[in-house]
């Protein structure tokens, strides 16, 4: 459930894709979603989303007779119509009667059961919703833009046309036209009929006073009403329906405004929208150029009939053109009119006071950031992908919708935004094209730019100490605060905010240099700053986090955990409130959906001299489908967390307990980014790509988990090919006209600005990923017949004929003369006069110039003058034919070979040929023409070619750099190596380009070849590594090792060797772990597990039996060692890297965490068999002082995974005879207990004890059998005590959880104004007690208090603070549930256990099990009236 959200934009350019019911619900087509907002004169709130559509929706109406209110239909530009109940936000049925994009729909005033929609090819559909039955009608074959239904009478519908006709349709005689209205010259934009059932004349003209006033509405099919038209031609016009013609014409004024006047000749595109309130007949509301709306008073004399909308106040306006206007008496008596707009805001207007109620903004591309101010409490920022900032004050308690807009200086999609800590006001941003800015949101001064942009889309924005070179000034010249911003190619730059203009560094300088790094740095894609600023965690690409120490930049850790991209890190807040455990938590989220947390306390808090690898996580959070895009934690709590992911759902985690706690799925697309709020702890804020910003309460979601599987909201947003096609193919004249509007200045604060620069909607329009705004652009409902008709007939015609081209002669080089030798017989006798007398003649005839006019035919037989004149008469009329080869030639023939080259460099028509005889006009010429005609093989992508020119002319490095630029890196290499020296340094810029290239492309062994070749091969093995398979991971591991990498060659090989073992393929683990040196304590652990899942599957497998029934089982150790003796040589008398300390050393060294659950029994085989090793090589190293709490480590860790028969299965192998002194070579007692080796032992004995006994009560078939073992372990007075305090901490905790949570219902509801007590709530004073009245009978005795509670819990933490340390270090088998499983065992066979046993077990529950569920199982054994007797330890 929702709270407030902002919706998607409402689509442009259409008639009527927003309708507002009777009962207040306004509905507002968006993408391909239809948004329903609660409305009225107070406010507004998105109550929820019609769903379904594949494509923009085009129309949208409300049903708006009695009782069907709720009922609505809409249309897409997919062809489809969808009736739905706007209660139950569910569609009811869907019609498929449409074959082309539909333009609008309506739902009769006059039938409730009719709804008539209409298509861009002029088809009109009549549904009817009761029998779902559909009649098409064919009025004309034009392109329907708007259509409208009378109120008076069900059979009438206006419909308009692209072309400005406009027709009048009874649709009960199968679309018979009434009339024809013709008048408007351009696209009819909107249609409205009147409230009235009669045409009253108005008086406005002498010739329109001839109609007489009807007496009542029966007549109105006879009489007609008036219908009011808006067209593009800027007018709106009233029409008689009855007449058939036009009795008022309005023409729209040109308003000016404070900012700027609208001239005549603006090219922005208009839209003219009409309505026609119910409650005035004599007046409609009409939208003008620049988004103003007017009132328009038809009784009014003169030519100004209108009064603007807020008049006063310029800035309630709209800020550019209406698309939909529509008008509703809600059930307040309040008459409101909704505006839809270029602005992207809905506003609602007060048609009594013409002012505006409120404005909803919306916005028109997804939503990539989301996030508050630390500093101004409730300020949210949105970044969104229509090149705007949105900040919103969420705390305004005047306009809960109260935002700015920023859009200056950005022009591109806002991807990333982060505030300062400390300035209120001061906000960064980071953009699509790699542009980092910032801007102060409470000063109208432009956003400050930075100087240095990123290659790719910035996705990551922090600010945070500044680090070397930055560091480095004084007190005074150091600023306090540095912006950092990652970018898509990989790396994070630092800027300096008081000095943009400068050029930000490279934080990768620093980190190489501290940390002497000599290999690539894998390519950064998110960081964040501790907010103390002592540490900056970074995420790689290849899914690693390095941790730096500020402001040197120190490498800490790197945490090899996730194995994909990073897209999310954020750390724990650090404020006072939260436990000191907590404040070190780093969460991350990559593109495996699982979200790690790790505890990073230890590394910041003492430093290690080396970099530490972390491989295990703290907490792990799974659930999610698809991947982590953003996170959040709660400022509220301590370790609770909220994350956005792929999968369309947003979850909150409780870390600590890895528990999913509420999961929200009101968005329809992917999630983005989420942030929780500052003021309430029990609500969240999220964005996503269905452009819409959503706040969401915790506590009140119906789901607590993420969807199983891939239940991924994906938007399949089509690619209208179609559409864009007809944009630039349309009717002549309209492209044009669109492109001019675009680029037409416009006057903005007294400057003039592009139309681009202007609005940022133009930027919205052009989003790749994102669902446009418009449901088609105006153009795209021109006349699609106009444009394939003729495209047709010209394929017709220029089909070519096989017969025709065999036949068919050389085009002459000399059309012009040679047409003039098929004149008649008399001429051409008279042109042989004509020569003979230019020729012989000193005074040639008057007007005769051969070669020019008449005559130039004879310039082929008369001087060289006059041949070069007919050649230019030649030439001008071959570039008219478009002949451009014909006049190469004839300037060639005339010599003027510089000319030729010149001419066909200015037409781009340069070829082979000419380059071929291009060096007889000299070297320079020639030159200048290859140069010439590589950038004209460019632009027709010929790139190959244009290379192997720039090569003739020795222009080796301007080849091989437009071979790279175009990424055909393979033949720029190869050019390189063939025509370069081999040391040539952009032979490996090259190299490491292309790598980057395939390894982004998923060609991993490429990209290695690459980075082998430039001699990277620690990059190398890392890129082959990335696949994290098994034989990847080989092949890396052998790959580091050849190159002597070897620390890399152990870390792979250990990588490769664990999926070995999760696959059970132990033997190649061994052999890829002994394909490197330095893991021989690897292959022991290894050689462990294998042996320990081998005896979990067979308990008799390889197990040597004893020589005879005299002698002890073999245990488990015991075959360990014996196995290491024969396969590996290890044993006491090892030496070099053999030997046992070094062993011990390396194998403590290797990370274990805590033993926790849920972990698949293979994960646990693997934790558990590293203690195991480490006992046995204790055995050699100290005689196994330590191996006791090494075993019972990997006993726990077994115990674990809830499984008992697994845990005493474990037991049984290790200690077969029930006796751990087979750990240890050292028989001597400790008497010390507070030793923590010996607490080790004693609990490890009671555990062995414990799963014997469990063994000798499901064996005992009603015998006498006695227990071969002492039980006095398990019967320890001091673990008694402590689990008895430790009961008694959580039992106390309970209560107190209880009262607490009963106490704030208490006040919660005395909070609430005028609230009546609940007589079914408990009334709770302020100590924490129930009143005395709402006691129970039975509890009025044993009812605790606040007070009696903290107490008790006071008490109870003493106790088990004076206990001994020791006793609490390692967990001890439940004494009171082994006292009550001995004395079954005693009932059962009474021989089986000593009396004195069974006292001491006794005594203990008395004393010990005090318990409500250990009272009752202890009745059939304990009175515990009798007071307990002392009990020994």
């Amino acid at each position: 459930m929702r709270e407030r959200s902002l919706p998607a934009s409402p689509n442009w350019y259409c008639s009527r894709c927003s309708d507002v019911s009777s009962s207040g619900v306004l509905g507002v087509g968006a993408k391909n979603v239809v948004y329903l907002i609660q409305v009225s004169a107070a406010g507004c709130r998105v109550t929820g989303e019609l769903v379904g559509h594949k494509d923009v929706v085009s129309g949208f109406s409300f049903c708006q007779h009695a009782g069907q209110s709720h009922f609505c239909v809409s249309s897409s530009v997919d062809g489809g119509i969808r009736f739905w109940d706007s209660n139950a936000k569910a569609v009811l049925w869907e019609s498929a009667a449409h074959q082309n994009p539909v333009s609008v729909v309506h739902w009769s005033p006059a039938d409730k059961n009719l709804v008539v929609s209409g298509d861009e090819k002029g088809v009109v559909v009549c549904h009817w919703f009761n029998t779902r039955d559909a009649v098409r009608l064919f009025p004309e074959p034009r392109s329907v833009v708007c259509l409208s239904c009378s109120p008076h009478s069900w059979k009438h519908v206006a419909v308009g046309y692209k072309d400005g006709m406009i027709l009048l349709i009874d649709v009960s005689q199968k679309g018979q036209v009434v009339h024809r209205l013709r008048g408007h010259d351009d696209d009819i934009h909107s249609l409205a009929w009147s409230p009235l059932a009669c045409e009253e004349p108005f008086y406005a003209r002498a010739e329109d006073a001839e109609g007489t006033a009807c007496e009542n509405s029966a007549a109105a099919e006879e009489k007609g009403c008036y219908i009011v038209s808006g067209s593009k031609d800027q007018t709106v016009r009233i029409w008689s329906s009855a007449k058939g013609r036009g009795v008022m014409t309005l023409k729209l004024p040109f308003l000016k405004r404070r900012s700027s006047a609208v001239e005549h000749g603006v090219k922005e595109r208009l839209w003219i929208s009409v309505d026609w309130p119910k409650g005035r007949p004599t007046q409609i509301v009409s939208s003008c150029f620049g988004g103003e709306l007017l009132l328009w008073d038809l009784t009014q004399a003169g030519k100004h009939k209108w009064t603007q909308f807020a008049a006063a106040s310029d800035s309630q306006n709209h800020s550019r053109i209406v698309f939909n206007t529509s008008s509703a008496l809600l059930q307040d008596g309040r008459e409101l009119l909704f505006s839809t707009s270029m602005d992207r805001e809905i506003k609602c207007w007060d048609l009594t006071s013409l002012t505006c109620c409120w404005t909803l903004p919306t916005l028109g591309g997804f939503v990539y950031a989301l996030t508050f101010s630390p500093v101004g409490t409730g300020t949210l920022a949105l970044g969104v992908g229509d090149g705007t900032i949105r900040v919103w004050n969420t705390l305004s308690a005047q306009n809960q919708y109260d935002t700015r807009l920023f859009w200056q200086s950005i022009k591109s999609k806002v991807t990333a935004l982060a505030w300062h800590p400390k300035k209120e006001g001061l906000l960064s941003f980071g953009t699509d094209d790699g542009k980092v800015g910032v801007v102060d949101v409470f000063s109208n001064k432009l956003p400050q730019i930075s100087s240095s942009y990123h290659k790719k889309t910035v996705y990551t924005l922090d600010w945070g100490p500044p680090v070397p070179p930055m560091s480095f000034g004084g007190a005074e010249a150091k600023p306090s605060h540095s912006l950092y911003s990652c970018g898509g190619e990989g790396v994070i730059l630092q800027h300096d905010v008081a000095r943009l203009s400068g050029e930000a560094s490279d934080i990768d300088r620093p980190i190489r240099d501290t940390n002497s790094i000599k290999h690539k740095l894998s390519p950064h894609t998110d960081f964040s700053w501790k907010q103390d600023g002592r540490v900056v965690a970074i995420g790689n690409e290849d899914g690693s986090i390095d941790v730096y120490q500020a402001p040197s930049l120190k490498l800490l850790c790197s945490i090899q955990q996730h194995h994909k991209i990073i897209n999310a890190l954020r750390w724990h807040h650090d404020d006072h409130q939260s436990p000191p455990e907590l404040r070190c938590l780093l969460a991350s989220g990559s593109s495996n959906a699982i979200v790690y947390v790790h505890n990073l306390c230890s590394v910041i808090e003492n430093p290690p001299e080396s970099p530490v690898t972390l491989t295990e996580p703290y907490r792990r959070l799974c659930g999610h489908t698809a991947k982590i895009t953003s996170m959040a934690w709660s400022p509220h709590h301590s370790g609770r967390l909220v994350t956005a992911s792929y999968d369309g759902t947003s979850q909150v985690w409780d870390v600590l307990e890895e528990v999913a706690i509420s999961n929200y799925r009101g968005h329809a697309g992917h999630l983005l980014c989420v942030d929780w709020s500052p003021v309430d702890p029990d609500v969240v804020w999220s964005g996503g790509k269905d452009s819409t910003v959503q706040e969401w309460s915790v506590s009140r979601q119906e789901f607590t988990q993420p969807p199983k599987g891939k239940k991924m909201v994906e938007l399949k947003e089509k690619r209208k090919s179609s559409s864009k096609k007809k944009k630039k193919s349309g009717v002549p004249g309209e492209g044009g006209e669109q492109q001019e509007e675009e680029a037409a200045p416009t006057e903005t604060n007294g400057e003039t600005v592009m139309a681009r620069e202007k609005e940022p909607e133009v930027l919205g329009e052009g989003e790749e990923d994102e669902v446009s705004s418009t449901s088609s652009s105006a153009p795209s409902l021109a006349t699609l017949e106009m444009q394939r008709k003729p495209s047709t007939a010209v394929k017709m015609k220029t089909k070519p004929d096989l017969n025709m081209l065999k036949k068919r002669k050389p085009r002459s080089m000399l059309p012009l003369s040679t047409s003039m030798s098929h004149r008649p017989k008399e001429e051409l006798l008279q042109d042989c006069v004509t020569l003979a007398s230019f020729t012989h003649n000193s005074a040639p005839p008057v007007g005769c110039v051969p070669g020019q006019g008449d005559f130039i035919h004879l310039g082929l037989f008369s001087d060289r003058q006059a041949l070069y004149c007919m050649f230019d008469a030649e030439e001008e009329a071959h570039l008219e034919a478009g002949h451009f080869d014909s006049v190469v030639y004839l300037r060639l023939w005339s010599g003027d070979l510089e000319g030729v080259l010149q001419l066909a460099t200015e037409k781009g028509e340069l070829n082979d040929h000419l380059l071929s005889i291009a060096p007889m006009a000299g070297f320079e010429v020639w030159r200048r023409t290859v140069e010439a005609f590589v950038k004209q093989l460019c632009l027709q992508e010929q790139h190959l070619k244009a290379a192997s020119y720039l090569l003739s002319i020795n222009k080796i490095y301007e080849a091989v750099e437009l071979l790279r630029s175009h990424k055909l890196y393979r033949e720029a290499i190869a050019l390189v190596k063939a025509r370069l020296p081999s040391d040539e340094p952009i032979l490996k810029e090259l190299y490491s380009c292309w790598a980057d290239i395939l390894e982004n492309d998923g060609h991993l062994s490429a990209a290695a070849k690459c980075h082998l070749a430039t001699g990277a091969s620690f990059d190398a093995a890392k890129v082959i590594a990335k696949k994290n398979d098994i034989p990847s991971l080989r092949t890396a591991a052998s790959l580091a090792g050849i190159s002597g990498e070897a620390a890399l060659a152990q870390s792979l090989s250990l990588r490769c060797a664990k999926e070995l073992a999760a696959a059970r393929d132990w033997r190649g683990a061994q052999e890829v772990l002994s394909s490197q040196d330095g893991l021989l304590a690897h292959r022991l652990h290894f050689c462990v597990a294998e042996l320990l899942s081998m005896m979990f599957d067979d308990p008799e497998a390889d197990m040597p039996t004893p020589p005879s029934p005299g002698q002890q089982h073999v245990s488990f150790l015991e075959h360990v060692r014996a196995t290491w003796r024969e396969r590996y040589g290890v044993s006491e008398e090892s030496g070099g890297h053999c030997s046992i300390d070094v062993l011990l050393k390396e194998l403590k060294a290797v990370a274990s965490p805590s033993p926790s659950a849920n972990v698949p029994l293979k994960q646990v085989i693997l934790y558990s068999s590293l203690h195991v090793s480490r006992a046995a090589l204790s055995w050699f190293a100290d005689g196994g002082r330590s191996a006791a709490a090494e075993v019972l480590t990997a006993l726990l860790w077994i115990r674990e995974t809830g499984v008992f028969s697994v845990s005493a299965e474990f037991c049984r192998l290790l200690f077969p005879d029930g006796d751990i002194s087979v750990c240890s070579r050292k028989q001597s007692e400790v008497s010390d207990h507070t030793c923590e080796e010996a607490q080790a032992a004693i609990c490890l004995q009671a555990f062995v004890h414990y799963y014997c006994l469990y063994e000798c009560w499901w064996n005992q078939n009603g015998g006498s059998r006695k227990p071969d073992f002492d039980p006095s372990p398990l019967l320890s007075e001091p673990h008694a005590a402590c689990q008895a305090a430790q009961r008694s901490v959580r039992e106390v905790q309970e209560q107190l959880g209880v009262l607490v949570l009963q106490h704030g219902r208490v006040q919660a509801q005395q909070l609430r104004p005028g609230h009546e007590p609940d007589h079914e709530t408990p009334e709770v004073h302020d100590n924490g007690e129930l009143s005395e009245r709402q006691k129970p009978a039975d509890e009025e005795q044993s009812s605790e208090t606040l007070l009696s509670l903290s107490t008790k819990m006071s008490k109870f933490q003493k106790e088990l603070s004076d206990l001994p340390t020791t006793l609490k270090a390692f967990p001890h088998p439940d004494v009171t549930e082994c006292c009550l499983l001995l004395l079954h065992l005693s009932k059962s066979s009474p021989l089986s256990v000593p009396d004195s046993v069974q006292q001491r077990a006794k005594d203990l529950l008395r004393k010990y099990g005090t318990s409500p569920s250990l009272l009752r199982a202890s009745r059939r054994f304990v009175v515990m009236s009798d007071s307990p007797e002392p009990v020994n330890s």
